[in-house]
């Protein structure tokens, strides 16, 4: 009788069909369509894998987990399932929303029974486009693939920790197997419904790394010109003043106060993808949230794409303390470094002379790069269904 069904099955399907093609014939997504049916359309996939991206982006991590539509498909619902949290209230999305440039405006985002995250939530924007591949503020995850999966076993976030009574990942794995929709949705991606965590990794991978901002109006005046440091002919005089002081590397005295030149951030945050270099070591930010201790390990940050969103607003407050509440305040605290003796782990580049920077920064110029730094923030990223919530059907 099975012989004689996967012969009908063929000879509906044809012999010159894909395996892909066949999967979803002997493996229909009934479940799957019946449960995100008006947010996904399955016959026509969103374009995660082919989207289009500035001539003059010359970075890419992609690696070698590159984006297929269906498995991105996938991780987008594992991304905004509360299903992957020990207590089925918290997702990936909560601590990273696509209203706040997959940030989150608490200084601590919420957990599992009422824990709290360490650390102020990451924004997620362009993790595609780096030269730094690790994760976290301290980078202790070598890839994003490795990242995706240690939130779900942290006991204060999603808590899969096993401990305390606790399942661990083995007992999500099988939560996740008895859903019906995941071993459908596995089958379709994968070729099988086995759940596994490296591919669970792999499909939320694909799908942050889908999440590109690339229609700010620095990439307008970027198109127009032969580089950056060329004046953008849609940049006000102030945002081309802006964008000088970034590039521009100071110049200092012996006493590290700046004499000449720009403020110098491009020496970290390289344009034009803004992402943080991957030998930037302490930024002078040392604290830890609630308490007296300290922390030097932060050597990592997002990239400075939507700091704000497009009313010019910051999405979340900075650092990886949340302690920053504005961009005149980050360039403040970047004005006038004070060299800690406890902070072993200061940048070179904040310390010239082994004296912390003294950038004398004017009023003026301080709303100059400001206003530079607005214009790296776009709109799609926050309107694109394609990144949205899949459980709220349209």
């Amino acid at each position: 009788m099975r012989i004689r069904l996967i012969f009908l099955v063929l000879t509906v399907v044809g012999c010159t069909q894909t395996t892909d093609q066949l999967a979803d014939v002997l493996e229909p997504l009934i479940v799957a369509k019946s449960t995100f049916g008006s947010s996904i359309d399955f016959n026509a996939l969103p374009n995660y894998a082919n989207q289009s991206k500035p001539a003059y982006l010359i970075k890419d991590n992609v690696g070698g987990n590159g984006i297929i539509d269906k498995q991105a498909t996938l991780g987008r619902i594992l991304f905004y399932d509360k299903n992957l949290s020990f207590d089925n209230n918290i997702s990936c999305a909560s601590c990273h929303r696509q209203a706040f440039a997959f940030g989150d405006t608490a200084i601590q985002s919420l957990g599992v029974s009422n824990g709290k995250t360490v650390r102020h939530s990451m924004r997620l924007i362009n993790a595609r486009f780096a030269n730094e591949r690790k994760f976290f503020w301290d980078e202790r995850a070598n890839s994003l693939e490795a990242q995706t999966t240690i939130p779900i076993q942290d006991h204060l976030e999603m808590g899969f920790s096993g401990q305390s009574g606790r399942g661990n990942m083995t007992t999500l794995l099988a939560k996740l197997q008895a859903i019906p929709y995941y071993p459908e949705l596995f089958t379709w991606a994968y070729g099988d419904n086995r759940v596994t965590e490296t591919r669970m990794q792999s499909a939320l991978a694909q799908f942050i790394r889908s999440i590109q901002s690339f229609d700010a109006k620095y990439d307008v005046g970027r198109a127009q010109t032969p580089n950056d440091q060329a004046p953008f002919p849609n940049f006000t005089a102030i945002e081309n003043q802006g964008k000088a002081l970034f590039l521009t590397p100071p110049v200092f005295n012996a006493n590290s106060e700046r004499i000449g030149g720009g403020f110098g951030c491009q020496g970290c945050h390289q344009a034009p993808e803004f992402d943080i270099d991957p030998n930037s070591r302490n930024n002078g930010i040392i604290g830890v949230i609630g308490g007296s201790s300290f922390d030097v390990n932060v050597t990592r940050a997002p990239s400075l794409r939507d700091l704000t969103n497009p009313s010019g607003e910051l999405n979340s407050t900075l650092m990886h303390t949340g302690a920053i509440r504005g961009l005149n305040a980050m360039l403040g605290h970047y004005n006038d470094i004070n060299v800690l003796a406890r902070n072993t782990n200061l940048d070179p580049r904040l310390r010239p002379n082994n004296i912390g920077q003294k950038l004398r920064m004017t009023a003026s110029e301080i709303t100059a790069v400001v206003q530079f730094l607005r214009t790296l923030s776009g709109k799609n990223v926050y309107e694109d269904k394609k990144w949205s919530d899949p459980f709220v059907l349209n």
